[in-house]
């Protein structure tokens, strides 16, 4: 069976390709490729976490067993972790990499092999293909003893880097009474215990271990927050932190329930980063992100950079230093002096900085933005397109750019990742394919919730010039 391997490593279907057996190979591949490539100053070692899917552990304690028979000194954790604890341990330990089991956001029935390079983030696209070069080289060897193989609880060590990144004392004073919405993923109960023994209030939402992630995709969007919305209109907190299946990507909504987008988190950060913390540096963004972040770094005078979409992206800026905040539209947040990987506890605690520092609401917080930059809505559909297809719509649409979107003239096209259409009112309209499933996303953003429909509409027209 042919394993390919996407952004940051490979998923599968549990039992259909996601099995032991494929395990073993994929974990062989990627020893051999760290024995014929190691990386100066760090160790022959390996971090290996996973997540609360079905039969995670085993996979991992599999993986760990591979590592170990090819004479890998193996850290393996005790229980599902969040995948930013793994990264932090990689860079920590001064490992040659991580895997974490997990398939983050997807569907229950899938699961996920990916890869953590020496730096504390995604291995990047070359690794990975090079990794899927090596695979079936060799036979999968293995050490199933427990020698080389160590359990380490990696959490703690990256709770105290948490602490360190922000104001922790103000948090911990603020007296915040704030919901942690779960998911049903290995978020729940970190912020219990990244708070406890301080006055905030913290009520854990859908945080029990169910591999099927109570019916939903364990992803921050609103469709996913029905239960826990429904709570907080009857039980109002300061604000309620969502975190996905993994716990490297956050979401949110405000103290009674309302949605807030991860495009109006960003924006929150990004205006406390440079207004609280007077912050400095590049800014960089995925660019399905809000144009408001534009706008707020033309107003303050920081250089922003686009990249295509994926945090491997963002990460490599943050590599290259002097990144105030790294960010994408599906709620991966990366911040400097930390590693450069999406990190949904370290956004989750950062947006509890702010509030403790501005002392009114989020709601509040956000009009304020708006009043300032102007109102941003955003949309986005998925539907199915055949991979097949793709290319050329892309190619017909770089060759017939439209006039106008909506009532404003057309000021640029961007055509790195999927093309992007930016009107001269900065409203906008992208179209791009997943590039791994029969799927095309399309993107949108406007002054109101009608014009992002309205532009939808118009990307949907597009699809059918092919």
């Amino acid at each position: 069976m042919e394993i390919k391997f996407g952004t940051d490593g490979w998923r599968a279907v549990i039992g259909e390709d996601f099995t032991f057996a494929n395990v073993d190979r994929v974990a062989q591949a990627t020893a051999d490729y760290w024995t014929a490539n190691p990386v100066p100053g760090t160790e022959k070692r390996v971090i290996i976490g996973y997540d609360r899917r079905f039969l995670s552990n085993e996979f991992g304690q599999r993986a760990a067993e591979v590592f170990a028979g090819n004479g890998f000194e193996v850290t393996l954790t005790p229980e599902p972790t969040p995948t930013p604890s793994v990264s932090f341990a990689v860079k920590q330990h001064r490992a040659v990499g991580g895997v974490m089991i997990t398939a983050s956001h997807n569907p229950p029935i899938f699961n996920g092999f990916k890869l953590k390079s020496h730096f504390g983030g995604s291995a990047e696209s070359a690794t990975c293909q090079a990794v899927e070069r090596m695979l079936d080289r060799n036979s999968p060897r293995a050490l199933a003893n427990g020698t080389n193989e160590a359990v380490e609880d990696v959490r703690p060590a990256h709770y105290a880097a948490l602490k360190k990144l922000v104001d922790f004392k103000l948090i911990a004073k603020s007296k915040l009474r704030f919901a942690h919405e779960a998911l049903f993923g290995v978020g729940a109960g970190c912020f219990e215990q990244l708070l406890a023994k301080t006055t905030c209030k913290v009520t854990t939402l859908n945080g029990a271990h169910d591999p099927l992630f109570g019916g939903i995709n364990p992803e921050p969007i609103e469709k996913n927050y029905g239960r826990s919305a429904a709570f907080l209109k009857k039980h109002p907190h300061d604000i309620c932190l969502v975190t996905d299946g993994d716990a490297d990507r956050v979401g949110g909504m405000d103290g009674r329930g309302n949605y807030l987008s991860t495009h109006q988190l960003i924006c929150l950060l990004l205006h406390h980063l440079v207004v609280n913390r007077k912050g400095r540096g590049r800014v960089v963004k995925a660019l399905t992100t809000t144009s408001m972040v534009d706008k707020m770094c033309a107003a303050h005078g920081l250089e922003l950079v686009e990249t295509g979409v994926g945090f491997k992206y963002i990460a490599a800026e943050m590599i290259k230093g002097g990144v105030l905040l790294g960010a994408e539209e599906s709620g991966g947040i990366g911040f400097p002096g930390h590693i450069p990987e999406r990190d949904g506890l370290a956004a989750g605690l950062m947006l509890l900085e702010l509030l403790a520092t501005e002392r009114v609401s989020v709601n509040k917080l956000i009009a304020r933005l708006e009043k300032q930059f102007g109102p941003h809505r955003y949309g986005r559909i998925d539907t199915h397109f055949p991979l097949e297809k793709c290319s050329a719509l892309m190619d017909f649409l770089q060759k017939n750019p439209p006039a106008k979107l909506l009532r404003s003239g057309l000021a640029h096209v961007r055509t790195y990742d999927g093309v992007k259409f930016i009107a001269q009112d900065t409203s906008w309209l992208m179209l791009r394919g997943s590039g791994t499933e029969p799927i095309l996303r399309i993107y949108a953003e406007a002054k109101s919730d009608a014009d992002v429909q309205k532009l939808l509409k118009l990307g949907v027209k597009f699809t059918r010039q092919v």
